[in-house]
């Protein structure tokens, strides 16, 4: 079964209209014509969107106030004071998304209009989740204005503005009062820039109108030409995620929503997500009752090594009385840093001394004693020139010559006393 059907509303005085089955990828996959009682029979299940004439509608963008729900709808009418010919009370006002210029799409219609459209398809079976003006689904072009002709009716839209319809012929003077080509009667204004267009539009449309646009290709910069072969739906079905595209069915005639239907469709997976939740907690419980057992055993280990290290003292609290003393004895003594220090110093020293080894190293109280072999005195000295250069002394305590050069005692510390 289609996921969603897009159909377009009867114009005034038909009945039959057209519709386009769109599967849940997004690929259309048949159009028909027909009445919308045989439409409602296609999509049984399947989402219904439906289009409306925006020549019923106006749209505009005006710069509303901050804020959302009433307050932003009661602004709605006196931002479009100028814009309406009606009373307030007898239109429904629509409010799209905030585009990034600050300004809002906005809706008007007839109360009375809209609820004929409802009426009429609740009536053939249809409930729609979504009534747009046809014209918002024109795909916007950066660098081009989009027209659209159908029929008697031309719909203009320009890069960053909503889409607007004028319904005359013939197709000249429809250009000329959209604003697109330059009027040859106006003398007085400032010569227009020509615009560059791309035109959609059926086959039976071209053929009717291919030779006055032939007339009226010097009155643009650039003219394309698109046909639709399938119609405008196909076309129109990629706009239906726009951002401008305003939804009717707001405020009074917002769509209910059948909760137990919502209901019966998610059971499944409500009761599988709190069978996962039950389980998590279970798990959960757990391994907090597996830690405080680890816990427990933990306390029992270090209690035992707090009798072995200080049998004297009496266990109160066994990690925090160990980490006092390990504390105490790190403050006391030289830091595990100035030890790795000594080292890296030993470490280049050696490193340019040929031949000179270790034999034996010890490290208490600063200082690093080692038993030195080394092919000469010179050799020995110039190690102890090395350590020099890099802030610590090598004193050589002792030295005696053997067969392989001679062997020393040398002890490592720091030329300054280390500050606690």
């Amino acid at each position: 079964m289609p996921q969603t059907l897009l159909l377009r509303l009867p114009v005034p005085g038909q009945e039959e209209t057209e519709w386009l089955a769109i599967d849940d990828t997004g690929a259309a996959t048949t159009r028909q014509r027909g009445s919308l009682t045989l439409a409602a029979a296609v999509s049984r299940t399947g989402k219904v969107v439906a289009l409306a004439p925006a020549t019923q509608i106006l749209l505009a963008e005006p710069e509303l106030p901050p804020g959302s729900g009433i307050k932003l709808a009661r602004a709605v009418p006196f931002a479009l004071e100028e814009h309406l010919t009606e009373d307030v009370d007898h239109l429904s006002f629509a409010i799209g998304r905030r585009r990034p210029a600050g300004t809002t799409p906005v809706a008007a219609v007839s109360r009375a209009v809209l609820q004929g459209w409802i009426s009429d398809l609740n009536a053939a079976g249809l409930d729609p989740q979504a009534i747009y003006p046809d014209i918002s689904l024109m795909p916007e072009n950066p660098g081009q204005t989009v027209l659209w002709l159908e029929k008697e009716r031309l719909a203009v839209r320009r890069p960053g503005a909503l889409p607007f319809a004028v319904e005359l012929s013939p197709v000249s003077e429809a250009l000329v009062v959209a604003g697109v080509i330059a009027d040859p009667l106006d003398t007085t204004a400032e010569p227009k820039v020509p615009e560059s267009a791309m035109l959609y539009l059926t086959r039976e449309d071209w053929a009717r109108t291919q030779s006055e646009f032939e007339r009226l290709t010097g009155k643009f910069d650039s003219l394309k030409i698109q046909l639709l072969p399938d119609g405008p739906l196909p076309w129109l079905a990629r706009g239906l995620e726009s951002a401008d595209a305003v939804n009717l069915l707001q405020g009074e005639f917002a769509r209910t929503t059948d909760f137990g239907a919502r209901w019966r469709q998610w059971r499944t997976a409500a009761l599988l997500a709190a069978a996962l939740l039950v389980v998590h907690v279970a798990v959960q419980a757990l391994q907090i009752r597996q830690a405080k057992h680890e816990t427990a055993a933990l306390d029992e280990q270090i209690a035992g090594v707090f009798s072995s290290a200080m049998p004297v003292e009496t266990a109160q609290n066994p990690r925090r009385q160990m980490q006092s003393r390990l504390d105490r004895i790190r403050k006391s003594g030289a830091g595990p840093e100035h030890f790795l220090h000594s080292l890296k110093v030993l470490s280049d020293a050696m490193a340019v001394t040929p031949k000179t080894e270790i034999d034996a190293l010890s490290y208490h109280d600063d200082s690093l004693d080692m038993k030195v072999s080394a092919p000469s005195l010179a050799a020995l000295s110039q190690l102890s020139q090395l350590i020099g250069k890099q802030g610590m002394t090598a004193e050589i305590q002792s030295s005696t010559p053997v067969a392989s050069g001679v062997e020393a005692h040398l002890q490592l510390r720091s030329q300054a006393p280390r500050a606690h």
